[in-house]
């Protein structure tokens, strides 16, 4: 097989979507012949951590993990924090920056960590990541971001090689939602990084298509056949072995973080509205969010006349997560509340649809959202604004619940197009139209 080092910063023991996308890449890949080195952290300091991973990893998979020089643990220090994982309670949203802590810790995050807060990484991971080509004969290069730190890396690596690289992106780059709010010099540096990168590629590899429509736009020289869409998906084999019976109250689970634009807001004041119109009453129902949540949302939470209602979980292993939401009535998907949004695709979305489980969206109208679930037939959607919308999607599935009747019919053809084999197959094509 040809080999291709993968350059990652979120591998097990990380937690989270980003880390299913590429482990995912990297189990499925050697079916395509391609066999992945992974070049990882070593000390990373991840938002959630789920050490239930580091068995899915393949044994025969080389992970080569260097250190890091992370500034996390001096800014939790500075701010006072308990370990915290930082990203619930630092946004672009101000609520978190009141104080001149916050301020001064946002000036600098913005100012000096171009492009992210794991730059310092390069020092360490650039010159392995050339070792590791020499060592084992690397025919390709596949870069995994944010952070797009992985990508300067993989650039690196490209110039002093002059392999093919494949650049992957979950998100966009520069303006987006979880950008700092620079001011111009680093905004222009920002700005030059991710042109070099998306014009040095030889080919991006792009999780939703909105990525791809806001790298066209700012770079409308560069051909749109560099640009690949490889959407995210789900793996059944890693779902546990349970099976769905009806709950003794309607269950509504929501798994993931939630901070900044993102909140259960509309959710909580849609059931009021049931409530006021006597469809529902908190004794009916059982809401359960699992995950990491920042400060403001633990406050709409304690405030809700559905609080006693409410279980909180912590962060839990994947497939525990997953378990949850196989056990309920129906998922809960919300998207921060931004113009961007329209065409963002969480990862998550295609594990809420392999779970089969009717899903309540809170996303803008006429989003890929919600033509993914249209698509499917596995949910329905409202936007953020729409308090009506919301209440009437939970009324239908919380009625057919009480009827005994099944709430939706997935498609079952449509949603298994999201296999995570499927994704992993369409990377190893892209690789293999480079090093023919």
């Amino acid at each position: 097989m040809k080999k291709v080092l993968v350059i990652a910063y979120h591998f097990p023991p990380g937690g989270g979507p980003g880390v299913q996308r590429v482990l995912k890449h990297v189990t499925y890949l050697r079916e395509a012949g391609w066999q992945p080195i992974v070049l990882t952290v070593e000390n990373g300091d991840f938002p959630a951590r789920d050490e239930s991973l580091l068995s899915k990893v393949p044994s025969d998979v080389t992970v080569v993990r260097v250190p890091i020089l992370e500034p996390y643990s001096l800014y939790r220090r500075f701010m006072g924090g308990k370990g915290a994982a930082i990203d619930v309670n630092v946004n672009k949203s101000g609520a978190q920056r009141s104080g001149w802590k916050e301020r001064l810790a946002e000036f600098v995050r913005a100012t000096f960590f171009i492009p992210d807060a794991r730059v310092a990484w390069m020092l360490t991971a650039v010159t392995k990541a050339v070792d590791l080509v020499r060592e084992h004969e690397i025919s390709a290069i596949y870069s995994s971001s944010p952070p797009y730190t992985c990508a300067l890396i993989a650039r690196s690596v490209k110039r002093r090689t002059g392999l093919p690289w494949v650049a992957g992106f979950r998100d966009p780059w520069t303006q987006f939602l979880t950008t700092p709010d620079r001011w111009f010099l680093p905004a222009m540096i920002d700005r030059s990084l991710e042109r070099s990168a998306f014009e040095e590629a030889d080919a991006v590899e792009c999780a939703w298509t909105g990525i791809i429509d806001d790298a066209r736009r700012k770079y409308p020289h560069l051909p749109a056949e560099k640009f690949h869409h490889v959407p995210n998906g789900y793996d059944a084999s890693d779902f546990p072995n349970v099976s769905y019976a009806p709950n003794r109250k309607f269950t509504i689970t929501y798994t993931g973080s939630m901070y900044g634009r993102r909140t259960p807001r509309e959710f909580l004041r849609a059931l009021d509205l049931l409530k006021q119109r006597g469809v529902i009453r908190p004794e009916d129902v059982h809401l359960r969010f699992v995950g990491r949540f920042g400060a403001e949302v633990h406050a709409m939470l304690d405030a809700s006349s559905f609080g006693a209602s409410i279980e909180r979980i912590s962060y839990v292993t994947h497939q525990e997560s997953v378990g949850f939401l196989m056990r309920s009535e129906a998922s809960l998907l919300i998207v921060d509340d931004a113009k961007e949004s329209a065409e963002i695709v969480p990862g998550k979305v295609y594990e809420y649809l392999g779970v089969g489980r009717p899903v309540i969206a809170i996303a803008p109208r006429d989003s890929a959202i919600e033509r993914l679930l249209r698509e499917t037939d596995a949910g329905r959607s409202a936007s953020q604004e729409d308090i009506e919308g919301v209440a009437s999607i939970i009324e239908a599935y919380f009625t057919r619940w009480q009827r005994g009747e099944q709430i939706l019919t997935p498609n079952a053809s449509e949603i298994l197009k999201y296999e995570r084999r499927a994704a992993a197959h369409q990377l190893a094509h892209i690789l293999h139209t480079l090093t023919p």
